[in-house]
């Protein structure tokens, strides 16, 4: 899972992506609302967390040109605002959730696993292909109710190929949804990752296999009787 995160305070953004890496979520940090709104343009996001206080314009007039451009990510707000009415201008403008600073790291893990998992987004918490299955919630694999001992980032790209069984899914994808923008990686970073997963789905039993598409990426699907 990527996240994005709007804060202006470089201390609290980096205390808070830290949290949320702790927690096996990757976040990008945006510290304006016009280097969040470029991010958000060009970048893939499952969720994002905003401050309301930003020096360049109000939080409430970013939220409203974030819906204009995705109306479905979820959105939780942070902010030390006290006041009702900037909250219920918040969730009328289209924020999913408020926390009021202060507040701590374990409630607001909580409240993103709460919105990453609402049945608004589609995306069911067990994925299965077959005998394979995947509980997002958990972040845990399983083989015929065997589990499988993967990273967090083996993890995570076993989500995006099961999400999208059957279909090529790009190594340009995979590498967004997995690391930060701007992240440093070695060049074949995929390619190792992508095949110390497969022999672990090998090893494992697994009746599916992932297949490698030269210049185009990575399908996952059942294996097929020979």
């Amino acid at each position: 899972m990527r996240l994005l995160l709007i804060e202006d305070d470089e201390l609290l953004s980096q205390f808070i992506a830290a949290g949320l890496h702790q927690a096996g979520y990757e976040s990008d940090c945006a510290y304006t609302a016009d280097e969040a709104l470029a991010l958000v343009r060009t970048q893939s996001y499952d969720l994002i967390i905003t401050d309301l206080g930003l020096p360049d314009q109000d939080g409430l007039s970013l939220l409203k040109k974030i819906r204009e451009h995705n109306k479905n990510i979820p959105v939780l707000i942070l902010t030390a605002r006290q006041g009702v009415d900037d909250k219920v201008k918040g969730l009328d403008l289209g924020a999913d959730d408020y926390l009021p600073k202060p507040f701590e790291m374990p409630e607001l893990t909580a409240r993103v696993r709460a919105l990453l998992r609402r049945p608004a987004q589609a995306l069911d918490a067990v994925i299965t292909v077959g005998n394979l299955a995947l509980d997002t919630n958990a972040h845990t694999a399983s083989v015929i109710n065997a589990p499988m001992k993967l990273t967090r980032r083996e993890i995570d790209l076993l989500e995006q190929l099961m999400r999208n069984s059957g279909k090529v899914v790009s190594k340009e994808l995979i590498e967004s949804r997995l690391y930060s923008y701007g992240e440093q990686g070695s060049s074949n970073s995929i390619e190792v990752l992508v095949h110390r997963l497969r022999k672990k789905l090998e090893d494992a039993g697994a009746d599916v296999q992932i297949a490698t598409l030269r210049g185009l990426g990575y399908v996952l699907a059942e294996r097929t009787e020979e």
